[in-house]
């Protein structure tokens, strides 16, 4: 009985409880939606116009509320990008225009230029996917001379602003003394940033992109090459581990540097420091300020780089530094001392296969950690610096291009790079992925896949004569060519004026003859990637090119095991003329040569049957990769298209072409006289006999290498020749026997 009155008792008490709660909540509702409150002003986060903001706000909301990096903290690719606007032209990037009285920094104006001057640029905004602002957002420090003042009333009076929808702003420098925070100082509002020194906590993946700081030295284009030069290096340098750089005394990012003499051993440890920096830095110095300045002052820090196997990497005020790309550069394994920063363009780059990601509160076991790590790992890692180095980094275009790359693979993410392209050579920036999403598609990854090339070839020939005769060059070529045993089929460009010729004027075949009508009958046009090559090799010849078909069989055989570079018979070289400060083209017979050509002339007197195997992929690159200036130029002059392919391959593969032997062989003074003799005797229609034309190609050498910003031929002195050339035994025995024949 006593338990059934207790059991009632809380009944009850809880039956009040809730009806109590209900009534009070009721209430409070009806408190807060009634009018003429007179006391609402005084409630904590109350905003005016506002119907139910009443409640408590705490200090981090508020900050959320009103910082602009906060704005779209939780933004991703889905929430705040318009992926409609992308849906027609792909990714096309808006650069607005400069606003009068604007003045924009030289690294602002590189980054603005480098957008312009890339295959995503639209000059309509109607056409744009991406916008880009004018105004300079990259030093957002307040005691910076380049500073924009009232960025955040500029913004928002653009009028395609739209809240920063499908924005992106670039930033190196944000914040000021002391704390050095990541807001820019004005709202952000749905843009994405391309930030360098960002942290992990404010990063938002699949939306920001993270940069690295880079100076206002850094090349536009170009850029130099690492120090790494050949594979064949000790892989212990004179120091283990370096630094050089500066201390700070107080505040955000002076405990690791501070704590850099427990480590140093003036031996093979040599971490440098000094306080010698800012105009009072004498009024804050400590007792270990001049021992330190004078240790400093006697190591050259170029050198110390270029003989270190790893480089120290600590933050600085902020989270980056300009020690991370000097230490790439110099295939000096960075050991990163930053904790929470978001390397740069994580996204897609394995940090782990370049760098030592160290812990800043673990400094004193940095010495016995990089001492553990085996010989054959520290090439690998060097190694892998100079790919990321020349990939991604060495110049601005190269930090934009990667930044803009990354956006297109998440826009249209069906033909998105995988892991393997971004982080092997040549890297995603000439891995484009509207070509293929299958590797074995690309001639970089036969070895990784195991894959072999096709065993056939492609043949075409570039015709821009009238066919008049049975017996014109152009016939025995083709035959010739056609009886390889290694051809798939022949494709005839023709870009002569005249009309084409009757089927049955071409000679009778055992493969397929197609004849093509060159597209505006311009030059270029034999570098088009024609639907109808169903092969990796094309073999690409000139209307009067002499080769027989042992030739062609040898240089195939040799093609398949160089299947991602230009092999073929004719050569010439590349050199750097002192005198007139410029680059300059030579055809001497020398041990050296860079190019390989692809045009001939007619006479069998003349050793220049100019014809090589490029893979079909870099007809693709030729037209999708290159500018349309380039283009121009030499559909114009119908000259140096042979050239610019040799330029656009060496750039990828950062090797030079193969050069096979022929059959013809002669002595440079035979070869001048038959030369002088020849050139009186040429048609005018020949392109091959216009004083004009070494010139020309002079000039194109020099257009080129200031497009590429730098020089990408590379010298070499091999020559593969046949199996058993030159050895004095049966000639039966000999596989291309006849290419010994005169």
């Amino acid at each position: 009985m006593q338990a059934k009155k207790r059991y009632l008792t809380l009944f009850s008490a809880g039956a009040c409880l809730i009806l109590l709660f209900c009534l009070g909540r009721l209430q409070f509702s009806l408190s807060r939606r009634g009018p003429g409150r007179p006391d609402d002003r005084r409630l904590p986060g109350y905003h005016p116009g506002s119907d139910d903001l009443t409640e408590y706000i705490s200090p981090r909301q508020k900050r959320d509320a009103n910082s602009g990096l906060y704005m779209g903290k939780r933004c991703r690719m889905e929430s705040c990008f318009d992926f409609s606007l992308c849906e027609r032209n792909g990714l096309k990037v808006y650069v607005y225009p400069q606003q009068k009285g604007e003045k924009l920094s030289e690294s602002y104006q590189n980054i603005l230029s480098s957008i312009e001057g890339s295959r995503f640029y639209t000059s309509d905004p109607g056409q744009a996917c991406l916008f880009v602002l004018s105004l300079d957002t990259l030093d957002r420090d307040q005691l910076s001379p380049q500073y924009v003042h009232n960025l955040k009333a500029k913004i928002q009076s653009l009028p395609l602003w739209n809240g920063g929808k499908n924005h992106i702003i670039f930033n190196l420098y944000s914040g000021t003394w002391p704390d050095y925070t990541e807001d820019l100082g004005f709202d952000i509002g749905l843009a994405m940033l391309a930030k360098a020194s960002i942290s992990t906590e404010n990063f938002r993946p699949n939306f920001d992109v993270s940069i690295p700081l880079f100076s206002k030295e850094h090349p536009r284009t170009g850029g130099e090459r690492g120090y790494l030069k050949h594979n064949t290096i000790r892989p212990y340098r004179k120091y283990m581990l370096v630094f050089k750089g500066k201390r700070y005394l107080t505040g955000i990012g002076s405990d690791t540097r501070n704590a850099l003499y427990h480590i140093h051993n003036s031996e093979d440890v040599v971490l440098l420091t000094t306080c010698k920096h800012g105009k009072d830095w004498q009024k804050h110095k400590d007792a270990r300020c001049d021992k330190d300045n004078a240790e400093y002052d006697k190591y050259d820090y170029r050198e110390m780089l270029y003989n270190s196997t790893f480089c120290l990497v600590p933050r600085g005020r902020r989270l980056g530094s300009f020690r991370f790309l000097e230490a790439l550069q110099a295939a000096c394994v960075p050991v990163m001392l930053s904790n929470g920063w978001e390397l740069p363009f994580s996204e897609i780059i394995d940090w782990n296969r370049a760098a030592v990601i160290g812990d800043e509160r673990l400094l004193l076991q940095v010495p016995s950690t990089v001492r553990s790590i085996h010989q054959d790992k520290i090439l690998s890692l060097r190694q892998q610096t100079q790919f990321l180095w020349e990939a991604y980094f060495n110049s601005v275009e190269k930090i934009v291009l990667t930044t803009l790359e990354i956006i297109e693979d998440r826009v249209l993410l069906h033909t998105s790079r995988s892991n393997l392209m971004w982080n092997s050579l040549p890297g995603g920036l000439f891995t484009l992925p509207q070509y293929s999403t299958f590797l074995g598609d690309f001639p970089f990854y036969y070895a990784k896949l195991g894959i072999k090339p096709s065993p056939k070839f492609t043949a075409i020939i570039h015709v821009v004569t009238p066919l008049v005769s049975q017996s014109q060059p152009v016939m025995k070529l083709l035959i010739a060519v056609a009886k390889s045993q290694y051809c798939a089929q022949v494709i005839v460009l023709w870009n002569c004026e005249k009309p084409l010729p009757a089927k049955h004027r071409w000679p009778a075949t055992s493969v397929p003859v197609t004849v093509i009508e060159g597209e505006s009958k311009v030059i270029s046009s034999r570098f088009l990637p024609y639907n109808t090559i169903p092969t990796d090799a094309v073999l690409s010849l000139d209307e009067d090119t002499v080769l027989s078909t042992t030739e062609v069989d040898f240089a195939f055989t040799v093609w398949q095991s160089f299947p991602d570079r230009i092999v073929g018979y004719p050569a010439r070289s590349h050199f750097w003329d002192s005198n007139k400060e410029r680059w300059g083209y030579t055809s001497k017979w020398t041990n050296d040569y860079s190019m390989v050509l692809t045009g001939a002339f007619p006479l069998l007197l003349l050793p220049l049957t100019l014809s090589h195997f490029p893979l079909r992929y870099y007809h693709y690159l030729y037209t999708t990769y290159l500018p349309a200036s380039l283009k121009t130029m030499v559909d114009q002059m119908s000259n140096c298209e042979d050239i610019l392919m040799n330029f656009l391959v060496s750039s990828v593969t950062k090797l030079p072409p193969i050069k096979v032997t022929q059959k013809k062989q002669y002595k440079e003074t035979m070869m001048g006289q038959v030369r002088h003799i020849f050139l009186l005797i040429l048609s005018r229609a020949s392109r091959w006999a216009d004083p004009d034309h070494f010139a020309q190609r002079q000039t194109c050498m020099n257009k080129f290498a200031n497009w590429f910003g730098t020089m990408p031929l590379i010298h070499s002195q091999m020559r593969l020749d046949p199996v058993l050339f030159k050895d004095q035994v049966s000639i039966l025995r000999k596989k291309y026997r006849d290419i010994e024949r005169l």
